[in-house]
């Protein structure tokens, strides 16, 4: 026992010591992950154009009739009010959206209504 203390103790020791201890933290620090941060897809800008147009129309009240997705038509009506949304992709890459209405309307300002709808659903 006396001889553990006195290597202990000893310049040689306390090197073995410092050794140890160095090597200890390194393994621990080798059992530590990190992991990635995980990648978040956002949706396209046809894909919030197309959500933003139908939320749009709802919220001016217009019931839709028709989903093209594909070709980016939206059909509904309020009242005797035919509406129309149309979502393209221009060739320069940006989404036009585009509303217009048919039939008596005895609400002029409602495609104006839209309007401010979508761009507010779009954050403008």
């Amino acid at each position: 026992m006396r001889r553990t203390l006195d290597l202990i103790r000893s310049s040689t020791g306390v090197a073995v010591l410092r050794i140890a201890t160095a090597v200890a933290g390194l393994l621990a620090l080798a059992a530590c992950v990190v992991y990635e941060p995980v990648p978040q897809t956002a949706p396209s800008t046809y894909d919030r154009a197309w959500v933003a147009a139908i939320g749009a129309l709802q919220d001016q009240g217009v019931t839709i009739n028709d989903q093209d997705r594909v070709s980016g038509v939206l059909r509904g009506a309020r009242g005797a009010t035919g509406v129309t949304a149309v979502v393209r992709t221009r060739p320069d890459g940006r989404v036009q959206v585009e509303f217009n209405t048919t039939g008596t309307s005895s609400d002029p300002g409602l495609v104006e209504r839209i309007g401010e709808s979508y761009n507010r659903r779009m954050g403008r």
